[in-house]
C-alpha cells in the first residue's frame, strides 16, 4: 500500500475535486471559451459600440446636432444603466446600492471583487499617468512638470485673488 511517507507529491486531499477527462483537448478548451451570460454580454457590448458609431456616423444620417446628442446620451445612458444593475453583477461581482439610515442621511453601498479593485485602482493610475503626460506636452521630464503643477496649485490656493488664468483677462467674471 502506497502513503505520503513513500510519495510526497502524493498529498493532495482526497476530498479535492480534481478532473480527469482525458476526452478531446478541442472540445475542453471550447466549454472554457464559451460566454456564460451571452444575452448579457451582447447588451453590455451594444450600447457602448452603438455609441461609439452613432458618435463618429451621425453625420451622415443627420444634420441635427441635437438629435445625435440625444442619441449618443440615451445610449450611453442605457449602457449606463445596463453595467450598473445587470452586466456589472452577472460578469464582474459589482453591487452597488443606496441606503437611507434613521437619521434620513443616504450612504452608498458598494461591493467588488478585490481584484476588480486592483484592477481598478491601476488602470486610474494608468490613467492620471496619460494625463500628465498630455499635460506635459513635448516636455520630456515628468518631475519639472508635477513640480510645477504642485507649485501652481499652491499659489492660486495661498493667493486666489491674484491668480489669472492666462487668456481669460478679457471676461467678465474675472473683473471684480
Amino acid at each position: 500500500m502506497l502513503t505520503s511517507k513513500d510519495h510526497p507529491e502524493a498529498l493532495v486531499d482526497d476530498t479535492e475535486d480534481v478532473s480527469l477527462d482525458f476526452g478531446n483537448e478541442e472540445e475542453l478548451a471550447f466549454r472554457k471559451a464559451k460566454i456564460r451570460h451571452p444575452l448579457a454580454t451582447f447588451f453590455h457590448l451594444f450600447f457602448r459600440v452603438s455609441a461609439i458609431v452613432t458618435y463618429v456616423c451621425c453625420d451622415w444620417f443627420s444634420r441635427s446636432f441635437v438629435g445625435c446628442f440625444v442619441t449618443v446620451l440615451l445610449l450611453l445612458s442605457f449602457d449606463f444603466w445596463s453595467v450598473k444593475n445587470v452586466t456589472g453583477r452577472l460578469m464582474v461581482g459589482l453591487r452597488w446600492w443606496n441606503q437611507i439610515d434613521e437619521d434620513g442621511k443616504s450612504h452608498w453601498i458598494f461591493e467588488a471583487r478585490k481584484a476588480l479593485v486592483i484592477a481598478g485602482i491601476s488602470l486610474q493610475a494608468a490613467n492620471l499617468y496619460g494625463y500628465i503626460l498630455c499635460k506635459m506636452g513635448g516636455e520630456s521630464d515628468i518631475s519639472k512638470v508635477t513640480a510645477g503643477f504642485l507649485s501652481q496649485a499652491v499659489f492660486q490656493t495661498a493667493c486666489p485673488s491674484d491668480f489669472r488664468k492666462p487668456g481669460l483677462e478679457g471676461l467678465e467674471i474675472h473683473k471684480c
